[in-house]
């Protein structure tokens, strides 16, 4: 993954840091365009850094981040090398601060490697961060993460074949240099995905320390609370609902959150345009979330029973179902025509919307092939500092008997992602019109 944002809590510190210049160098250049593209909120210049310094990023992606934070200040430069900077920020919406590790490819202009992103704990300081390692920190956690995808990844012989591609690695010392955390968890990462192409599939390293708790714990009252803040600050993922010229309702959301805390924004946004003629489901961004809700908000959309999708978990070998749920608060839109905006970020759960509308012939899907994963992940912690996310379970459709893992779902309309929009709002038109589509 070339930027992997792990901002994922909300915590205040009492320090200030000194401002402290940002050095010389290719990753020193990159950390500056990406700071002062970030900040200025304008789509063309970001568009421009991703375009000369990260191709795999996305401008959208970028401008949903910069709303959350309102971008950041550089507060210190922690390492400094020609090609890796870690270095503390400040969200300006807040006091949130975070640690950043930035590694770069040595090319014409440079390339992002890898940029992370993680908040310091409650009561942390500088002196509870490292990013380097060791020998035997790399050992423990290359056994590590082999025992966790052999008791859990959803294909067992594509764990074999990734532990066998681990240990060759390890064998030829391929890991024998890397000294900082972040780097090597992303090259395992890279090694892992290059067997399985599994995109669910990630090591991950916190330069703080994390908390040693029984994997079933229930999160406490603080972190719920910081939770619960988070989703009200992004709105539970839902950035826009509103009814375009047609009378055609449009709702734009980014995530599928969890039912219990996000359920009523769910109810409201499809309640907004239950009168609608026809609606649009913008996914272009949506990363995934809770099957529930994937449910839930199919749900709007059939007066009957309707089988969505199946989820089969290989350690208990054992098969859940999903289907519309009997009754939704508001007015179903049954017979409305549905059109759902995709493109290359569409992922996981988003993805799952996509294809069982598809195979249900309900919706006309618009824009690009999706990113391909299908297999839902669990996180497990491998030592202080680095966890591993398995994917322990597949998707299956009950039409197609198989879903989308590696392929992406095809839609029915291509166009650039950017076009997505435009071109639905036309086939929605002509549609209600009587007219048929150009």
């Amino acid at each position: 993954m070339c930027y992997r944002l792990l901002l994922t809590l909300l915590f205040v510190l009492a320090p200030a840091f000194p401002q402290t210049g940002i050095p010389a160098g290719p990753a020193g250049e990159v950390l500056k365009a990406w700071l002062d593209a970030f900040n200025s909120g304008d789509r063309a210049q970001l568009e421009a850094y991703c375009k000369k310094y990260d191709p795999k990023q996305t401008p959208d992606r970028m401008l949903s981040f910069r709303g959350q934070t309102g971008g950041f200040e550089l507060l210190q430069i922690l390492k400094s090398e020609r090609l890796h900077l870690e270095f503390v920020v400040k969200e300006r919406d807040s006091d949130t601060r975070a640690i950043g590790s930035l590694d770069i490819k040595d090319a014409e202009p440079p390339q992002v490697a890898e940029l992370g992103l993680r908040a310091l704990p409650p009561g942390g300081s500088l002196s509870d961060v490292t990013f380097d390692i060791d020998a035997a920190t790399r050992s423990r956690v290359i056994d590590g993460a082999i025992a966790q995808l052999n008791e859990s990844y959803v294909f067992p012989e594509t764990a074999q074949k990734m532990e066998d591609a681990l240990r060759a690695h390890q064998k030829h010392g391929d890991y024998d240099s890397i000294t900082n955390g972040s780097t090597f968890a992303a090259k395992l990462t890279d090694d892992l995905e290059t067997v399985s192409h599994d995109k669910h599939l990630h090591v991950n390293y916190s330069p703080v320390k994390m908390p040693d708790r029984p994997a079933d714990a229930k999160p406490g009252p603080e972190e719920i609370a910081q939770y619960h803040k988070q989703m009200e600050q992004v709105n539970c993922g839902f950035d826009k609902v509103e009814h375009l010229g047609g009378n055609i309702g449009y709702v734009k959301f980014d995530f599928f959150a969890d039912p219990d805390l996000c359920g009523p924004t769910a109810v409201a946004a499809m309640n907004f345009i239950a009168h609608v003629d026809s609606v649009i489901f913008d996914l272009r961004e949506n990363g995934g979330g809770d099957p529930k809700v994937v449910a839930f908000i199919t749900s709007y959309l059939f007066d009957q029973p309707t089988h969505l999708n199946d989820l089969w978990t290989r350690k208990d070998n054992s098969t859940q179902q999903f289907w519309t749920l009997p009754y939704v608060p508001g007015k179903r839109l049954a017979d409305a025509p549905v059109y759902v905006l995709t493109s290359k970020e569409t992922f996981s759960g988003g993805e799952e919307f996509c294809y069982n509308l598809k195979n249900l012939k309900r919706a006309t899907l618009v824009g690009e092939t999706t990113g391909g994963g299908a297999h839902p992940v669990s996180g497990h912690r491998i030592d202080d500092h680095f966890m591993i996310g398995v994917p322990f379970a597949r998707a299956i459709n009950p039409i197609s008997k198989t879903n989308w893992e590696g392929t992406g779902v095809e839609p029915d309309v291509k166009v650039p992602a950017a076009d997505a929009l435009t071109t639905a709002q036309k086939l929605a038109s002509e549609k209600h019109a009587g007219k048929p589509a150009q």
